[in-house]
């Protein structure tokens, strides 16, 4: 039991990466390990599209900074809005440079998507946490509407992203943020 939780207190969302590339050997392995995720009605909504390419993750961080923008002009309270000087820096990539992007895909029409989708995430990043790998779900990351992007990556048409996860080599692992005590609102005996 102690190794599980070594592992709860290791994985921490990781946004600096060593300039070291993740093998598509060890991606492919970690989303092996995913499939043991539970699923609505054990469906496994979840697919996989693979970005190892620093110039391709530019590009569609540019794509998403963009859409994000045009979203935050047309609904000027949007949440999205505290990203905004971000956002509008030529700087800033949504990926943070990672060397690695993998997004976790799924049909639209399927109503558990996202909470199916969000374990598949969660049994990924402790998969690669226990490679000494770090990762972080990118939300800025799902914005993706170019058409030649949407190709080049292959997203079928009926398809929607669902949680867009860089992945790599860490330069350090931050301790914990501090957490709050669990909310019980009430147990019933």
């Amino acid at each position: 039991m102690s190794d599980f939780f070594v592992l709860l207190t290791k994985r921490r969302s990781i946004r600096d990466f060593e300039d070291k590339e993740v093998s598509l050997e060890i991606i492919k392995k970690i989303i092996k390990e995913n499939y043991m995720a539970p699923s609505s009605a054990n469906g496994q909504p979840w697919r996989f599209i693979i970005v190892n390419n620093k110039d391709v993750i530019k590009r569609l961080s540019d794509e998403s900074k963009k859409n994000l923008i045009s979203h935050i002009e047309m609904n000027p309270n949007s949440p999205t809005k505290k990203y905004e000087a971000n956002l509008r820096s030529p700087n800033f990539n949504v990926f943070y440079n990672a060397p690695c992007l993998v997004f976790i895909v799924g049909p639209k029409q399927i109503r558990s998507l996202h909470v199916d989708c969000a374990l598949a995430a969660c049994y990924f990043m402790f998969s690669a946490s226990n490679r000494d790998l770090g990762t972080c779900w990118i939300g800025l990351g799902t914005s993706i509407q170019d058409p030649d992007l949407i190709n080049l990556i292959g997203l079928p048409e009926d398809h929607v992203i669902v949680a867009p996860i860089i992945i790599g080599y860490p330069k350090g692992i931050p301790d914990a943020p501090k957490r709050m005590e669990p909310q019980i609102l009430k147990a019933v005996p």
